[in-house]
Formats: C-alpha cells, sequence, structure tokens
C-alpha cells in the first residue's frame, strides 16, 4: 500500500496593507500660510506662533496618512487645525463661571465678588500710574497703608491700621513681630485647620512662635491662661474656630475676659477673627457675627481679619490694633514681602468706603446682597428660567423648583444655612450617570454653570444668580442635551 502525502487547504493570499498616500499630497507651510485662516491666525496670535501651529498640523496629518489613516488635506484645512489650536492655547485659564453651589463665598470659585465701585477702583489703578507710595501733599515718598489707614480705624475704631495679602499672612506676621522666639498661649479648641490642610500651630511654628497649648479641646478656664503666663510669653492668641463649632459639654473664655487676663499678666491679646465683618449681619436679618468693632471694644490689643470673605472685598489680610503694636509689626521686613499692590489696594478702598452708608450696603455690596436674597424673589427667578431650561435639555430631564439650604461659606457662621430656592434637574429614567454628564456638560460652557449633585438631582441654588440672560445664553450652548441622559 503506497503513502500519500497529506493534503492540507491552500493558504489564504496575503492581504495587501491599505494603499498609502503619497505625502506630497500634503500642502507647504509656505501655502498654508498664504491662505485667508493663516492670515487670521497670524493677526490674532502673531506669524511665530501660528508657523509653528501649521508645522504640527502638518506633522499629525503626515503621521496619519503614514498609519493608513486619512488623505489629501487642503491649505484652508490646515489652517483651520491650527487656528483651532491656536485660539484653545490662548483661552484664559481663569475663566468667569455662574456660582450656582449654594455656596455664597466659595473658596475655589474666588471667595467675594468685588461691588462695582471697587471693580472701577482696580481699573483705574491698572490702567495709570498712581500715587502709590507718594504724597502729593509734600512731594516726598508716602505709605501705601495710608491710603486705607483712616477708613479702617474709623470702621472698627483701632488706633491704628495695616494690610497684607491675607490673613494668614496676618496672622504670621503678627507671631513673628510680637512672639518669635516666645511662647504663644492659645488653647487648644481653637488649634484649627482649614480648607487645603492650613493649620493654624503650623503657621505659629513658621512664624517663629513656641506653642503653649492651654485647656483642652472642649473646655478652657480663665485659670488655664492665668497659669500659663511666663515673664518670657509673647502673646496670648485668640483664634475664631471658623468652620466648626463645638457644642455640648464646652468651655471657652470671652474675649472681654482673655483681654483683662492678658493686661494684668502684661502681654498683648491677638483676636484672630478669620473671616471678619465690619457690619452687624443681624442688621440684615441674618446670625449675629462678631464685629471688628466688638473686638477692639473688647479690648484685643491687636485684631486680623480678611479681606475676601463676609467683608466682601479682595483677597486681604487686616491687622488693626494699638498704635505702638502696629508700627513694631510694620518695621518687620516680612511686612514689605507680604504687602498689597496697587490694584487690590484701590478695591480695598473702594470697598470700606461702601460701608460708611449702611442704609444701602446691602444693595451695593454683592456678598451681603446675596445673604439677604428674600425666597420669594428666587422663587420668582426659579419660575421664569424652568420653562427655558426645560426647552434646552428636552424631555429626558425632569426640572423643578425645590427649596434649598444655601450657606455663607469661607468658615463663616458654618452651622447657619440661608432659606431659598433653586431648580432640581433630574433624568426622567433615574440614571445617575445622566446627571454627571449633565453636570460635565454644564461645566464645559462657554461660561460653566457650577451646581451640586444632591438627593440623585442636580440643583442650580438660584441665590448667586442675578443675570438671568447671560446665563440662558450659556445654557442654549449646552450641545446634544438629548444625548446626556
Amino acid at each position: 500500500m503506497s503513502a500519500h502525502p497529506a493534503s492540507f487547504p491552500a493558504a489564504p493570499p496575503p492581504v495587501a496593507p491599505p494603499p498609502v498616500a503619497p505625502l506630497r499630497v500634503l500642502p507647504s507651510v509656505d501655502a498654508v500660510l498664504k491662505v485667508e485662516l493663516a492670515r487670521a491666525a497670524t493677526e490674532r496670535h502673531g506669524r511665530q506662533a501660528t508657523t509653528a501651529a501649521v508645522r504640527t498640523a502638518l506633522d499629525e496629518r503626515r503621521a496619519a496618512l503614514r498609519a493608513g489613516a486619512g488623505g489629501a488635506a487642503t491649505p484652508e484645512e490646515i489652517a483651520a487645525s491650527a487656528l483651532a489650536r491656536l485660539d484653545a492655547a490662548a483661552a484664559p485659564s481663569l475663566r468667569p463661571v455662574f456660582n450656582l453651589t449654594g455656596t455664597v463665598l466659595h473658596t475655589n470659585l474666588g471667595r467675594a465678588i468685588f461691588a462695582e465701585e471697587a471693580v472701577e477702583a482696580a481699573v483705574r489703578a491698572m490702567r495709570s500710574a498712581v500715587a502709590l507710595e507718594y504724597d502729593l501733599d509734600g512731594g516726598k515718598r508716602g505709605e501705601r497703608d495710608d491710603h486705607v489707614r483712616g477708613l479702617v480705624c474709623e470702621l472698627t475704631g483701632a488706633e491704628d491700621a495695616t494690610l497684607v495679602n491675607n490673613n494668614a499672612a496676618a496672622v504670621l506676621l503678627v507671631l513673628n513681630t510680637l512672639s518669635q522666639g516666645k511662647p504663644a498661649i492659645v488653647s487648644r479648641g481653637e488649634l484649627i485647620e482649614i480648607g487645603g490642610a492650613f493649620r493654624m500651630p503650623e503657621i505659629m511654628r513658621r512664624a517663629g512662635a513656641e506653642l503653649d497649648e492651654v485647656g483642652t479641646t472642649n473646655r478652657t478656664h480663665a485659670r488655664d491662661y492665668r497659669d500659663a503666663i511666663r515673664p518670657e510669653t509673647g502673646v496670648i492668641l485668640k483664634v475664631h474656630t471658623s468652620n466648626y463649632r463645638i457644642e455640648g459639654f464646652t468651655k471657652e473664655v470671652s474675649p472681654r475676659e482673655l483681654a483683662e487676663i492678658a493686661q494684668a499678666g502684661g502681654v498683648p491679646l491677638v483676636n484672630d477673627l478669620g473671616s471678619g465683618t465690619l457690619a452687624d449681619l443681624a442688621r440684615y436679618g441674618l446670625v449675629h457675627e462678631p464685629t471688628v468693632r466688638e473686638a477692639v471694644a473688647e479690648g484685643a490689643d491687636v485684631v486680623t481679619f480678611s479681606g475676601d470673605k463676609l467683608l466682601g472685598g479682595p483677597q486681604a489680610g487686616f491687622i488693626v490694633g494699638r498704635r505702638d503694636l502696629i508700627a513694631r509689626i510694620n518695621k518687620n521686613p516680612m511686612k514689605r514681602a507680604l504687602r498689597l499692590d496697587k490694584v487690590r489696594l484701590a478695591a480695598v478702598e473702594a470697598t470700606l468706603r461702601l460701608y460708611r452708608d449702611p442704609d444701602r450696603l446691602a444693595a451695593r455690596l454683592p456678598t451681603l446682597r446675596y445673604l439677604t436674597r428674600r425666597p420669594e424673589d428666587m422663587a420668582a427667578q426659579a419660575a421664569r428660567l424652568k420653562p427655558a431650561l426645560a426647552a434646552i435639555l428636552g424631555p429626558a430631564f425632569t426640572i423643578d423648583a425645590t427649596a434649598c439650604r444655601s450657606q455663607i461659606g469661607s468658615g463663616a457662621l458654618p452651622l447657619e444655612t440661608l432659606e431659598g430656592v433653586g431648580l432640581a434637574i433630574a433624568s426622567r429614567d433615574g440614571s445617575g450617570g445622566a446627571l454627571n454628564r449633565l453636570a460635565d456638560g454644564l461645566r464645559r460652557l462657554p461660561v460653566p454653570v457650577i451646581g451640586r449633585i444632591d438627593d440623585n438631582a442636580l440643583v442650580l441654588d438660584l441665590r448667586c444668580l442675578e443675570d438671568e440672560a447671560a446665563f440662558l445664553a450659556s445654557v442654549t450652548a449646552l450641545e446634544g442635551a438629548h444625548e446626556l441622559a
């Protein structure tokens, strides 16, 4: 029996790779730069940047051709790609947004919005040379703090005042001046940590002060402070607990009693108010927060507070108090490193002037205007916006007016909320993914809209929304809203 070779099916013919378009189908850089779109890009962004963007666009198309993807490109197409790249790179990173989170002083969204008077003052300072440190009366060098010193003292009752770039810097400078290498007495219940892992003990150590902790987390008595005072003690420090409260079995020493203890012991009392306010909020129907004037009247030797929180102005740190102590603070070389520039100083001055007219303050200062908005006004706003927003989002989402509890933010009155109204957007199929996609789409708008997801709904709290037309114009640009569900 003869052997037959095994038979196998014939191998398929090799698959030919896709034809690669010749690279010569791409235009030259010079050809692209001659088209209208490239000339527009050059006018807007400069020839050097435009040429680089055109080369990049050509390199990307060349790589696609080598990979067998894509084909010829016209000079206009390459120019359009380069222009889009240049426009995207030139877009500002610090963009305006609609703050519909329900937090008025939102740290991540820039805290206080300036009053128009402050905006105008800042613009004037940016556009012109200003007498920042020049005495126009005497024709000699002046002090930049002189522009606001009188106003601050008038509004707080303090003997003297100076400013730095924020309240953390104010505390740092005060402690470095008055307690460097010396014990600074502070209650354990006031060794706070606020946003961004900012911790008071670390600031005190960086200032060169030695922590002298007294009392316990929840209870500190007058005798704890008295027993801690030694000849080498630098200061007694009282710290506003800002974004938390200890309740229940608690004890703290009042600022007035603490001032008496400090005076008897011969050491300065520094009262860090944190947010700080120049106006009695109770006058506007809000919960009372200790004012700077009250802290000064209670006997604090130095008071520090912020400018961009309840005060409603630009970021700044205020230091007010005894004239001799402020003089020592101003002689500290660190003061120069922490001082305010002309733009913020102009905005601070304009903001402070508004406080001279308390009857119109709530109407002119955005922070206070937002905090005092009436729920019925927000409800009327919700009724106006609901049909327009429903038309934009389509039938995949439901929109209902909802009661909201807004908060002040930035550590001010952490347990207090404000009655308000918002719009609650929900997916008809109950999909959490749809809400996340919608929230993402809103963040990508020309003017992003920032809300919060709560109880299976995207809530747009209306407390801080004033320009309804601009809001709707931005939301109208939400592409493919029906696809988000």
